[in-house]
């Protein structure tokens, strides 16, 4: 934390505009809408691209041109980490809630409803090894015991805001998405709340890839972001 600060108080010498011209920023799908907003509120054009944090972190690695990254898991982030070098890099910006979503207008059930309420149709979730959510959903069926019951009922996603939409389509009767998702979509209804101890903690590291990324990267960590999260949803961290 110390080093963090630290960094914090040089970048506020430098003229972090001039460092953000033209920075390329890869992103967890569920931090759409609030980064989008962030990015505003920072005042110099960002390039933003979104998907799971598996598939982000898979491309930088691969050589993908990232100057700043943010994943919704931290084992994503060590993996990226052993594979290339990081300018910068913080715990979490962030954290999240895991729910339970129906259509709007559902009503609310238990766990042990799950598999009656949907039928013939999928429970929607990101995948289980690529996408933060879909390991989080996981670890949650499998404390409540519901794993192996449901699993043949199970839809995988690239991403959350793909299970997000399909259940906001009608096209699966419910999803797991976080609790910030939900809260961008009018057309779902949480119809139950996760238990926090029922999976690892939801957290969103950030990193700086380049020099270019490290004026961004600081402003991720200021009371003006941290805003703007919890205001589309997401818990807030103390540095």
């Amino acid at each position: 934390m110390k080093r963090l600060a630290a960094l914090l108080y040089l970048l506020t010498l430098l003229p972090l505009p001039a460092l953000a011209q033209g920075i390329t920023v890869f992103a967890a799908a569920s931090l759409r809408g609030a980064l989008d907003e962030i990015a505003g509120a920072y005042g110099t054009p960002l390039r933003l691209s979104y998907g799971g944090s598996g598939t982000m972190a898979r491309q930088i690695a691969s050589g993908a041109p990232a100057d700043i990254v943010v994943l919704a898991h931290p084992d994503w982030m060590d993996w990226l980490a052993d594979r290339t070098p990081l300018r910068a890099r913080s715990a979490s910006i962030a954290g999240n809630q895991l729910v339970l979503i129906g259509p709007a207008g559902a009503s609310l059930l238990s766990p042990q409803d799950i598999a009656a309420r949907l039928g013939t149709g999928k429970l929607v979730m990101g995948q289980r090894d690529a996408v933060p959510a879909g390991t989080y959903a996981r670890q949650w069926l499998q404390s409540a015991g519901l794993w192996e019951t449901l699993l043949p009922s199970i839809a995988e996603t690239d991403n959350v805001r793909a299970a997000l939409a399909l259940v906001a389509q009608g096209a699966a009767p419910l999803g797991v998405v976080y609790a910030s998702d939900a809260r961008a979509e009018t057309q779902v209804k949480v119809v139950y709340e996760i238990p926090p101890t029922s999976h690892d903690p939801i957290t969103y590291p950030a990193a700086a890839m380049t020099l270019e990324g490290l004026g961004f990267f600081a402003f991720l960590h200021t009371n003006a972001a941290a805003a703007i999260l919890t205001r589309h949803g997401f818990i807030p961290v103390q540095w």
